[in-house]
């Protein structure tokens, strides 16, 4: 399939001006294809050639003003338009297009819980020709009027308010100046929640399955939905732009959501089918607020070229976070994104393949190159770099651009330029240096406090490495008089703010603190490294730091110092076992046990070390689920259970747990924890495929199949990972979401020898498997089918030698130099302890 250039989209769209799509969807043809017929309107503003893209299953005939044209000129995903005349003109095009597995396109789905079949379109970057033809970039915005037919029983959503007209017709409202890739359709029995706010009607969606755990939600969801609107309704002055708001949560969708206009579409994981924790909730309601923020900024307001995908992401992600903490109970958002999210950024900025937040035209030549860049970059680092600029700024005089960016470019597309300039506006200060040192560069910084003292004072140097300015607060604690059981409680003696580079040591009045802490309240982008004395005090009273937003900027240098091995894995989890029996901030407890389990018990630790990280793992699990059995902090608790199972070495608890469906105190098994223990024993060969027929007997759920297909995968058979290895890569049938479960599930640090002999074949079939399915099964194969446990030389030579195969696509090759990267690191951690 040929790509779209900038270079061809910036010609295309000096000669094209689009006014109007009308389509028509016929979703009743059948379980393999649907009926696409579109009429295009446009101007040429002189005489010339284009083409215009589709990818269908068949081109039945397709015209230009009027005059038939050769199907067979259809080329790839283009149709050439030659000897276009000035003026204006239509096309119109007939065509059947394949329904998707893999969330590309018109993804469809059948429920095995009850048979039903749902359908929704994701048609980012570069998919709205799976869907229809179109002029596929997004800066040729136009009118879009839709019509859909579907089975009877069905509910058409879309961009606009929809009309059943009878006979399973149903109109969309014409939208406003879109581009391409906003368009969506969600058709299915949808089982829905209505209302009304602001004089629109708002509604959300999920499959019939789900119904009775939307509904035990909606409130929740409509709360934060209603609240977080009205905030950016007070935040902006430009209006909400569309005359409806739903929200769609769909089965077996890549992302987290997409901010289609009107019609957000999300990953229905977020309907609860099980017990979760108030920051797994809180991370819905950030996503709720994320994609409402696009609303202005990515859907009203359109990037010109896909090299400013930053400005999209980098802005909801920001304002997603800012705006629910200021809108809603969930008060302390900043705390999940530093211990949670952030890492995500610091981790992508130091690999071979980091680029700017704001990369250079030139180096996103092609939708292919630009897919590469959504990435903890263009999301966390650039959310970062924008706190650290209102930080710099003021929220005033950033919200006052924002406004100015808004009303100049309604309905429009703007770039970097216009949008620097727009800031730069409001303020006086010179907003262009800062965007050429924080978004036109790579890399992290690095803060280091060095401190001395006298009698009477002390004084604080930051030794910074790296390039760009900071504006950051310095924390500084004592020990507090007061006693209590566990680590000392430190106090907070004052908080002041520091400009790096600094032009001489700050001195202070009063003996050394206890705890001097760069980046207290986490505004700015860098590793942080603490001086030995404080360091000293964090290994003896991190707990009793009395902020949690502290505590998270702590967490995170402990964390980049065993990436960067200047901390041993084993100090590490010795000081989690030490405080986070403590700890009180769910996010912060959920972040510091990710990563021990993940990346410090299960890469960075040698094999032969691994039983003794799971034990420490294991003992700190119980001490929190032993301080829990009050019932006072069920998140605290379920968070220690989920990681007690996946830390276990022995099947005998969990295998009573799930023999009594309950925790002993709770809290009673629920679908995923029954699934979350099976998959642990299958990993330790303490159950068989009858038990896992058994489980998906009760539960033949979407999710079901899921789990049993990890469990499967799990199983320590050569058999069994046979049977996974060719249903992932040589069974072309799985959906996204059963693809992903079974690579979960095939490798394990249990097993290393015997999966050994499929590390080798993983490059090759990885790339045979991406050419034939494409983008998003290529990231799912790279993401979790990669044999990210097995941490040897000989793993490494593999992997960089497999970076040589010309065949790669542009999306797995990304993913393995990223990988193999991180495989690079562990290597280095292990050695250097």
């Amino acid at each position: 399939m040929s790509v779209l250039t900038r270079d061809e989209a910036q010609a295309r769209a000096q000669i094209l001006d689009v006014q109007r799509y009308t389509i028509e969807l016929d979703l009743t043809a059948g379980e393999e294809t649907f009926d696409s017929r579109a009429v295009i309107e446009f101007t040429a503003r002189a005489a010339g050639d284009t083409f215009i893209e589709l990818k269908p299953a068949t081109l039945r005939s397709i015209s230009l003003d009027g005059q038939p044209l050769d199907p067979a000129h259809l080329t790839e995903n283009r149709y050439p338009l030659t000897g276009l005349t000035a003026g204006p003109h239509e096309i119109r095009v007939d065509a059947a297009m394949r329904y998707s597995r893999t969330g590309e396109g018109m993804h469809r789905f059948t429920d095995p819980s009850d048979n039903e079949t749902y359908v929704y379109t994701q048609l980012f970057m570069e998919d709205v020709q799976r869907v229809f033809a179109a002029f596929d970039q997004p800066d040729l915005k136009s009118v879009f009027a839709l019509t859909v037919t579907a089975p009877e029983g069905w509910t058409v959503l879309g961009n606009g308010v929809t009309e059943h007209t009878g006979d399973g017709r149903w109109t969309i409202a014409p939208t406003p100046p879109l581009s391409t890739y906003l368009v969506a359709v969600a058709a299915g029995p949808w089982h829905s929640v209505t209302t009304e706010h602001a004089g629109l009607p708002f509604g959300i969606h999920c499959r019939r399955s789900l119904a009775p755990h939307l509904d035990a939600d909606a409130d929740e969801i409509l709360d934060i939905t209603r609240a977080c609107f009205d905030r950016f309704q007070e935040k902006f002055t430009e209006p909400y732009p569309f005359d409806s708001y739903d929200q769609a949560f769909v089965p077996e969708f890549n992302a987290g959501a997409m901010e289609n206009p009107g019609l957000v579409t999300f990953r229905d994981e977020f309907i609860y089918r099980s017990a979760v924790t108030d920051t797994e909730r809180q991370t819905r309601g950030m996503v709720i607020a994320h994609e409402m923020a696009h609303m202005w900024f990515g859907d009203l307001v359109t990037l010109a070229w896909w090299d400013d995908i930053w400005l999209n992401e980098s802005f909801a992600e920001y304002m997603g976070y800012q705006t629910l903490a200021e809108a809603t109970r969930f008060t302390d958002t900043w705390v999940d994104f530093g211990v949670a999210r952030k890492g995500w950024g610091y981790d992508a900025d130091q690999r071979p393949s980091t680029h700017p937040v704001a990369p250079d035209p030139a180096d996103v030549p092609d939708t292919a190159s630009a897919l590469l860049n959504f990435d903890g970059i263009s999301y966390a680092k650039g959310a970062s770099a924008l706190r650290q600029l209102v930080a710099w700024l003021g929220e005033k005089d950033f919200l006052a651009g924002i406004n100015t960016h808004f009303a100049r470019h309604k309905f429009g597309n703007a770039t970097l330029a216009d949008f620097i300039d727009n800031l730069a506006s409001a303020t006086d200060r010179d907003v262009h240096a800062w965007a050429d040192q924080w978004l036109r560069t790579t890399g992290v910084d690095t803060l280091t406090a060095h401190t001395t003292e006298t009698d009477t004072t002390w004084s604080l140097t930051v030794g910074h490495r790296g390039t760009r300015p900071h504006r950051i607060s310095v924390g500084v604690y004592d020990h507090s008089l007061d006693t209590q059981h566990g680590p000392t409680p430190l106090v907070l003696r004052e908080r002041f703010d520091a400009g790096i580079p600094e032009e001489a040591p700050v001195t202070r009045p009063g003996r050394r603190p206890a705890l001097v802490v760069l980046n207290d309240e986490d505004l700015t982008y860098a590793k942080i490294r603490l001086d030995p004395h404080s360091w000293n005090t964090v290994l003896d009273s991190l707990s009793g730091i009395p902020d949690a937003l502290t505590r998270a900027v702590v967490w995170n240098a402990a964390r980049d110092m065993v990436r960067d091995g200047e901390l041993a894995p084993s100090t590490y989890l010795e000081a989690a076992r030490a405080h986070l029996p403590y700890e009180t901030d769910l996010a912060l407890l959920q972040g510091v046990l990710a990563f021990a389990d993940t990346q410090v018990a299960g890469r960075y630790t040698a094999p032969e070390d691994r039983p003794a990280a799971l034990a420490t793992l294991t003992a700190l699990c119980r001490d929190l689920i032993r301080r829990t059995e009050d019932g006072t902090h069920p998140g605290l608790r379920l968070t220690a259970v989920r990681h007690l199972i996946d830390a276990a070495t022995q099947p005998d608890t969990i295998q009573g747990w799930l023999a009594d469906d309950t925790v002993p105190g709770g809290p009673e098994l629920d679908p995923e924890l029954r699934w979350r223990i099976l998959t642990r024993l299958a990993v330790l060969g303490a159950t068989d495929e009858a038990a896992i027929d058994a489980a998906l007997e009760d539960d033949p759920s979407a999710t079901g199949q899921e789990g049993a297909a990890r469990c499967r995968a799990a199983l320590p058979t050569p058999e069994a990972k046979a049977a996974a290895w060719d249903a992932m890569f040589h069974d072309d049938s799985l959906s996204n979401y059963l693809f992903t479960a079974t690579a979960q599930g095939f490798w394990q640090p249990e097993q290393t020898d015997l999966v050994r002999a499929y590390v080798p074949r993983f490059y090759p079939e990885a790339a045979q498997l991406a050419a034939r399915r494409g983008p998003a099964i290529a990231d799912a194969a790279g993401r979790h089918g990669f044999p990210a446990h097995a941490v040897d030389a000989d793993s490494l030579r593999t992997g960089e030698e497999a970076l040589n195969d010309p065949a790669l696509i542009p999306a797995l090759r990304r993913k393995l130099i990223d990988q193999i990267d991180d495989l690079r690191r562990a290597l280095n951690v292990r050695n250097a302890n």
